[in-house]
Protein backbone atom coordinates (compact mmCIF):
# COMPACT_ATOMS: atom_id res chain seq x y z
CA UNK A 1 0.00 0.00 0.00
CA UNK A 2 2.85 2.38 0.80
CA UNK A 3 4.38 1.81 -2.65
CA UNK A 4 1.00 2.42 -4.30
CA UNK A 5 0.54 5.73 -2.46
CA UNK A 6 4.08 6.81 -3.35
CA UNK A 7 3.47 6.14 -7.05
CA UNK A 8 0.22 8.13 -6.86
CA UNK A 9 2.06 11.03 -5.21
CA UNK A 10 4.87 11.07 -7.77
CA UNK A 11 2.42 10.83 -10.66
CA UNK A 12 0.50 13.79 -9.24
CA UNK A 13 3.67 15.86 -8.97
CA UNK A 14 4.84 14.88 -12.46
CA UNK A 15 1.60 15.94 -14.11
CA UNK A 16 1.54 19.12 -12.05
CA UNK A 17 4.63 20.32 -13.94
CA UNK A 18 2.63 20.62 -17.19
CA UNK A 19 0.84 23.80 -16.13
CA UNK A 20 0.75 25.39 -19.60
CA UNK A 21 -0.86 22.28 -21.07
CA UNK A 22 -3.39 22.23 -18.24
CA UNK A 23 -4.28 25.88 -18.84
CA UNK A 24 -4.66 25.32 -22.59
CA UNK A 25 -6.88 22.31 -21.95
CA UNK A 26 -8.94 24.28 -19.44
CA UNK A 27 -9.60 27.11 -21.92
CA UNK A 28 -10.45 24.64 -24.69
CA UNK A 29 -12.82 22.67 -22.47
CA UNK A 30 -14.61 25.83 -21.39
CA UNK A 31 -14.96 27.16 -24.95
CA UNK A 32 -16.44 23.94 -26.30
CA UNK A 33 -18.61 23.68 -23.21
CA UNK A 34 -20.22 27.01 -24.12
CA UNK A 35 -20.88 25.76 -27.66
CA UNK A 36 -22.50 22.58 -26.33
CA UNK A 37 -24.66 24.60 -23.94
CA UNK A 38 -25.91 26.71 -26.86
CA UNK A 39 -26.80 23.59 -28.88
CA UNK A 40 -28.76 21.97 -26.05
CA UNK A 41 -30.55 25.18 -25.11
CA UNK A 42 -31.69 25.42 -28.73
CA UNK A 43 -33.03 21.87 -28.37
CA UNK A 44 -35.06 22.90 -25.31
CA UNK A 45 -36.57 25.92 -27.02
CA UNK A 46 -39.34 27.26 -24.77
CA UNK A 47 -39.57 24.07 -22.70
CA UNK A 48 -38.33 24.18 -19.12
CA UNK A 49 -37.84 20.43 -18.73
CA UNK A 50 -37.06 17.46 -20.98
CA UNK A 51 -37.08 13.86 -19.71
CA UNK A 52 -36.86 15.03 -16.10
CA UNK A 53 -33.89 17.37 -16.71
CA UNK A 54 -34.50 21.11 -16.33
CA UNK A 55 -32.76 23.90 -18.23
CA UNK A 56 -30.48 24.52 -15.25
CA UNK A 57 -29.92 20.76 -15.07
CA UNK A 58 -28.83 20.45 -18.69
CA UNK A 59 -26.40 23.37 -18.31
CA UNK A 60 -25.04 21.63 -15.23
CA UNK A 61 -24.79 18.43 -17.26
CA UNK A 62 -22.64 20.23 -19.83
CA UNK A 63 -20.43 21.72 -17.14
CA UNK A 64 -19.95 18.30 -15.52
CA UNK A 65 -19.14 16.48 -18.75
CA UNK A 66 -16.58 19.13 -19.68
CA UNK A 67 -15.13 19.05 -16.16
CA UNK A 68 -14.40 15.30 -16.21
CA UNK A 69 -12.87 15.05 -19.71
CA UNK A 70 -9.33 15.03 -18.35
CA UNK A 71 -10.25 13.19 -15.16
CA UNK A 72 -11.58 10.21 -17.15
CA UNK A 73 -9.20 10.62 -20.15
CA UNK A 74 -12.23 10.74 -22.43
CA UNK A 75 -10.18 11.58 -25.52
CA UNK A 76 -7.71 8.75 -25.18
CA UNK A 77 -5.08 7.08 -23.03
CA UNK A 78 -2.24 5.30 -24.83
CA UNK A 79 0.43 5.06 -22.11
CA UNK A 80 0.40 1.28 -21.72
CA UNK A 81 0.44 0.76 -25.49
CA UNK A 82 3.42 3.07 -25.85
CA UNK A 83 5.29 1.28 -23.07
CA UNK A 84 4.79 -2.02 -24.91
CA UNK A 85 6.08 -0.63 -28.21
CA UNK A 86 9.06 1.10 -26.59
CA UNK A 87 9.98 -1.98 -24.54
CA UNK A 88 9.60 -0.15 -21.23
CA UNK A 89 6.96 -2.68 -20.23
CA UNK A 90 9.78 -5.18 -19.62
CA UNK A 91 11.15 -3.07 -16.75
CA UNK A 92 7.62 -2.37 -15.51
CA UNK A 93 7.04 -6.12 -15.19
CA UNK A 94 10.14 -6.39 -12.97
CA UNK A 95 8.85 -3.82 -10.49
CA UNK A 96 7.76 -5.11 -7.03
CA UNK A 97 4.17 -4.30 -7.92
CA UNK A 98 1.77 -5.79 -10.46
CA UNK A 99 1.55 -4.13 -13.87
CA UNK A 100 -2.16 -3.37 -13.46
CA UNK A 101 -1.64 -1.92 -9.97
CA UNK A 102 1.35 0.11 -11.19
CA UNK A 103 -0.68 1.76 -13.96
CA UNK A 104 -3.67 2.14 -11.65
CA UNK A 105 -1.52 4.17 -9.26
CA UNK A 106 -0.06 6.22 -12.10
CA UNK A 107 -3.52 7.01 -13.41
CA UNK A 108 -4.85 7.80 -9.93
CA UNK A 109 -2.29 10.60 -9.54
CA UNK A 110 -3.08 11.94 -13.01
CA UNK A 111 -6.84 11.76 -12.47
CA UNK A 112 -6.71 13.42 -9.05
CA UNK A 113 -4.70 16.35 -10.39
CA UNK A 114 -7.04 16.88 -13.34
CA UNK A 115 -10.11 16.65 -11.13
CA UNK A 116 -8.77 19.36 -8.83
CA UNK A 117 -6.98 21.57 -11.35
CA UNK A 118 -9.34 21.38 -14.32
CA UNK A 119 -12.57 19.81 -13.12
CA UNK A 120 -13.20 22.04 -10.12
CA UNK A 121 -12.06 25.15 -12.01
CA UNK A 122 -14.46 24.52 -14.91
CA UNK A 123 -17.36 24.01 -12.51
CA UNK A 124 -16.53 27.26 -10.71
CA UNK A 125 -16.33 29.25 -13.94
CA UNK A 126 -19.62 27.81 -15.21
CA UNK A 127 -21.19 28.62 -11.82
CA UNK A 128 -20.19 32.27 -12.27
CA UNK A 129 -21.86 32.44 -15.68
CA UNK A 130 -24.93 30.23 -15.28
CA UNK A 131 -27.48 29.19 -12.68
CA UNK A 132 -26.36 25.61 -11.99
CA UNK A 133 -28.02 22.97 -9.84
CA UNK A 134 -26.30 21.31 -6.89
CA UNK A 135 -26.82 18.18 -4.76
CA UNK A 136 -29.32 18.97 -2.02
CA UNK A 137 -28.65 16.38 0.69
CA UNK A 138 -25.69 14.82 2.46
CA UNK A 139 -26.70 11.43 1.05
CA UNK A 140 -26.59 12.84 -2.47
CA UNK A 141 -23.14 14.35 -1.89
CA UNK A 142 -21.87 11.05 -0.48
CA UNK A 143 -23.34 9.12 -3.40
CA UNK A 144 -21.72 11.60 -5.79
CA UNK A 145 -18.31 11.09 -4.20
CA UNK A 146 -18.62 7.32 -4.38
CA UNK A 147 -19.96 7.42 -7.95
CA UNK A 148 -17.13 9.71 -9.08
CA UNK A 149 -14.48 7.34 -7.71
CA UNK A 150 -16.20 4.31 -9.23
CA UNK A 151 -16.54 6.08 -12.58
CA UNK A 152 -12.78 6.57 -12.68
CA UNK A 153 -12.17 2.94 -11.76
CA UNK A 154 -14.53 1.72 -14.51
CA UNK A 155 -12.88 4.11 -16.96
CA UNK A 156 -9.36 3.01 -16.07
CA UNK A 157 -10.18 -0.70 -16.18
CA UNK A 158 -11.69 -0.22 -19.64
CA UNK A 159 -8.75 1.88 -20.88
CA UNK A 160 -6.29 -0.68 -19.56
CA UNK A 161 -8.18 -3.47 -21.30
CA UNK A 162 -8.28 -1.75 -24.71
CA UNK A 163 -4.53 -0.99 -24.47
CA UNK A 164 -3.72 -4.69 -24.21
CA UNK A 165 -4.11 -5.44 -27.97
CA UNK A 166 -0.70 -3.74 -28.25
CA UNK A 167 0.77 -7.08 -27.12
CA UNK A 168 -0.67 -8.75 -30.25
CA UNK A 169 -0.53 -6.10 -32.98
CA UNK A 170 2.19 -3.66 -34.13
CA UNK A 171 -0.32 -0.79 -34.10
CA UNK A 172 -3.30 -0.90 -31.75
CA UNK A 173 -4.13 2.79 -32.06
CA UNK A 174 -7.02 2.19 -34.47
CA UNK A 175 -8.69 -0.26 -32.10
CA UNK A 176 -8.30 2.14 -29.24
CA UNK A 177 -9.58 5.17 -31.14
CA UNK A 178 -12.71 3.25 -32.10
CA UNK A 179 -13.29 2.25 -28.48
CA UNK A 180 -12.94 5.86 -27.29
CA UNK A 181 -15.32 7.22 -29.94
CA UNK A 182 -17.83 4.53 -28.95
CA UNK A 183 -17.49 5.55 -25.31
CA UNK A 184 -18.29 9.21 -26.12
CA UNK A 185 -21.70 8.26 -27.44
CA UNK A 186 -22.61 5.43 -25.06
CA UNK A 187 -21.43 7.18 -21.89
CA UNK A 188 -23.72 10.17 -22.33
CA UNK A 189 -20.81 12.51 -23.04
CA UNK A 190 -22.23 13.86 -26.29
CA UNK A 191 -25.83 14.03 -25.07
CA UNK A 192 -27.77 12.85 -21.99
CA UNK A 193 -28.76 9.24 -22.52
CA UNK A 194 -32.31 10.07 -21.40
CA UNK A 195 -32.73 12.09 -24.60
CA UNK A 196 -32.06 9.05 -26.79
CA UNK A 197 -34.65 6.48 -27.98
CA UNK A 198 -35.51 3.73 -25.51
CA UNK A 199 -33.90 1.00 -27.62
CA UNK A 200 -30.61 2.94 -27.68
CA UNK A 201 -30.75 3.35 -23.91
CA UNK A 202 -31.30 -0.38 -23.50
CA UNK A 203 -28.31 -1.15 -25.70
CA UNK A 204 -26.00 1.28 -23.91
CA UNK A 205 -27.12 -0.18 -20.57
CA UNK A 206 -25.47 -3.44 -21.63
CA UNK A 207 -22.08 -1.70 -21.83
CA UNK A 208 -19.83 -0.21 -19.12
CA UNK A 209 -19.87 3.25 -20.71
CA UNK A 210 -22.89 4.80 -18.94
CA UNK A 211 -21.23 3.95 -15.62
CA UNK A 212 -18.20 6.06 -16.56
CA UNK A 213 -20.11 9.32 -16.90
CA UNK A 214 -23.89 9.20 -17.18
CA UNK A 215 -24.34 7.75 -13.68
CA UNK A 216 -22.23 10.50 -12.12
CA UNK A 217 -24.25 13.19 -13.89
CA UNK A 218 -27.61 11.71 -12.89
CA UNK A 219 -26.48 11.30 -9.27
CA UNK A 220 -25.34 14.94 -9.22
CA UNK A 221 -28.58 16.21 -10.75
CA UNK A 222 -30.70 14.17 -8.33
CA UNK A 223 -32.40 12.28 -11.16
CA UNK A 224 -31.56 9.06 -9.32
CA UNK A 225 -32.71 8.49 -5.76
CA UNK A 226 -33.77 5.70 -3.44
CA UNK A 227 -33.59 2.18 -4.96
CA UNK A 228 -32.61 3.58 -8.39
CA UNK A 229 -29.59 5.30 -6.84
CA UNK A 230 -28.50 2.17 -4.98
CA UNK A 231 -28.89 0.09 -8.13
CA UNK A 232 -26.81 2.55 -10.16
CA UNK A 233 -23.96 2.44 -7.63
CA UNK A 234 -24.08 -1.36 -7.45
CA UNK A 235 -23.89 -1.55 -11.25
CA UNK A 236 -20.83 0.68 -11.18
CA UNK A 237 -19.21 -1.65 -8.65
CA UNK A 238 -20.13 -4.70 -10.73
CA UNK A 239 -18.70 -3.25 -13.93
CA UNK A 240 -15.53 -2.10 -12.17
CA UNK A 241 -14.93 -5.58 -10.72
CA UNK A 242 -15.82 -7.28 -14.00
CA UNK A 243 -13.50 -5.14 -16.10
CA UNK A 244 -10.64 -5.51 -13.61
CA UNK A 245 -11.02 -9.31 -13.71
CA UNK A 246 -11.13 -9.27 -17.52
CA UNK A 247 -8.07 -7.04 -17.64
CA UNK A 248 -6.09 -9.31 -15.32
CA UNK A 249 -6.99 -12.38 -17.37
CA UNK A 250 -6.10 -10.65 -20.67
CA UNK A 251 -2.85 -9.35 -19.16
CA UNK A 252 -1.70 -12.82 -18.13
CA UNK A 253 -2.38 -14.04 -21.67
CA UNK A 254 -0.64 -11.02 -23.19
CA UNK A 255 2.51 -11.29 -21.09
CA UNK A 256 3.06 -14.85 -22.31
CA UNK A 257 3.25 -13.46 -25.84
CA UNK A 258 5.62 -10.62 -25.00
CA UNK A 259 8.99 -10.59 -26.76
CA UNK A 260 11.48 -7.83 -25.95
CA UNK A 261 14.77 -7.63 -27.85
CA UNK A 262 14.31 -11.21 -29.01
CA UNK A 263 14.02 -12.51 -25.43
Amino acid sequence: MRLFVEIVRRSFRRHLTYRAAALAGLVTNFFFGLLRVAVLLALYGSRQEVEGITVAGVITYMALTQAVIAYLSMFGWYDLMQSVYSGEVATDLLKPIGLFTFWLAQDAGRALLNLLLRGVTIMLVFALMFDLTYPQTAVQWLALLLSTILSWLVSFAWRFLVNLPAFWTPNARGIMRFSFVLSWFCSGFLMPLRFLPDWVQRLTALTPFPHMLNTVVEVYLGVLDGPALAQALLLQVAWAVGLVVMGQWALRTAVRRLVVLGG
